[in-house]
C-alpha cells in the first residue's frame, strides 16, 4: 500500500488515484440520472424489478422500521420497501445529486413526502449516528465505492443491533460458458444501448466494466463478514447475473 495520495483503484479497467474515483462515479451518473431508470428496463429486459422484488420478498419490511438505502438514486428501493411496510420512514442517500433529483420528481415520492429524507453523502462516511437504522440496503452501488469494505463497517455502524444489511449486486456465473456469453452481450450491447437511449456510450462501458471488476458472491460474502455481520449468506438471481447477500448485527 503507498500512502493515501497515491493509492491507486480501479474506475472500470481504468486504474486511477483513489481520490479521483468518487469524482468520476459522479460525472458517470449526473450524465445518465435522467435516463437511469428507463435504461436499467432495457439492459436488463425488466429482471432487474423481479430482483428487487426478491429482495423486498428476503427483506420482509415491516411497519415502523426506518431504512437506510445508500446509493438509493432514484429511491426504486425505498419506495418498494414504505409500501411493503405499510409505516416506516426511509433516508435515500447518494453521491450524486441529480439521481436524487430525478427521485423526488417521481409520483411515488410526493405521496410518501413525510416518510422520505433525501440525503446527499458518501457511503464511506455516513452522516448518521451510531444506531440508528434498522434495515440498510444498496443495490447496484456498492461496486461504485472506492472503498467497498469501508462502506460495509459504515453500515454495521449504523444499525442497530438486530438490524439487517442487504446488498443487491451484479455477480459472477458459476459457469464459465455463461458467462463469456454474458460478457460478449454486456460489452457489445449495452453501451451501444447507453449511446442510443442516453447518449452516453461511455457511462455505460463503464457500469459493464465495473462488474467485472467486482468481487465474486464467495469473496463479498467475506467482506460482508469482515464488517462484522453475522448470519450472513446469499442468493444468486438469474444463475448469478446478480447476488443478493444478506447479513444481521446482532
Amino acid at each position: 500500500m503507498t500512502h493515501d495520495g497515491d493509492t491507486t483503484t480501479h474506475f472500470g479497467f481504468e486504474e486511477v488515484a483513489e481520490s479521483e474515483k468518487a469524482g468520476r462515479v459522479q460525472g458517470v451518473f449526473s450524465s445518465v440520472a435522467s435516463k437511469y431508470d428507463i435504461m436499467n428496463d432495457v439492459m436488463s429486459g425488466g429482471i432487474h424489478r423481479i430482483w428487487k422484488e426478491a429482495m423486498m420478498d428476503w427483506l420482509a419490511p415491516r411497519s415502523g422500521q426506518r431504512l437506510l438505502d445508500v446509493a438509493g438514486g432514484t429511491g426504486d428501493i425505498s419506495f418498494k420497501f414504505l409500501k411493503r411496510a405499510g409505516e416506516g420512514h426511509a433516508t435515500v442517500l447518494d453521491l450524486t445529486e441529480p439521481m436524487l433529483i430525478e427521485g423526488r420528481k417521481r409520483a411515488e415520492a410526493a405521496d410518501m413526502a413525510e416518510s422520505l429524507d433525501w440525503v446527499v453523502g458518501d457511503a464511506m462516511a455516513l452522516p448518521f449516528a451510531d444506531n440508528t437504522f434498522d434495515v440498510y440496503t444498496i443495490s447496484f452501488g456498492i461496486r461504485n465505492v472506492t472503498r467497498p469494505q469501508e462502506a460495509l463497517n459504515e453500515a454495521y455502524r449504523v444499525l442497530r443491533p438486530g438490524g439487517r444489511l442487504m446488498v443487491l449486486e451484479f455477480s459472477q456465473l458459476p459457469n464459465p460458458m455463461m458467462q463469456k456469453a454474458y460478457d460478449l452481450y454486456s460489452f457489445n450491447v449495452i453501451p451501444r444501448m447507453g449511446q442510443a437511449i442516453a447518449g452516453d456510450r461511455d457511462s455505460y462501458q463503464y457500469l459493464v466494466e465495473s462488474i467485472r471488476k467486482f468481487p465474486d458472491q464467495e469473496t463479498f460474502l467475506g467482506m460482508v463478514r469482515a464488517a462484522g455481520f453475522e448470519n450472513a449468506k446469499y442468493r444468486n438471481m438469474t444463475m448469478g447475473i446478480a447476488a443478493l447477500h444478506s447479513g444481521w448485527k446482532l
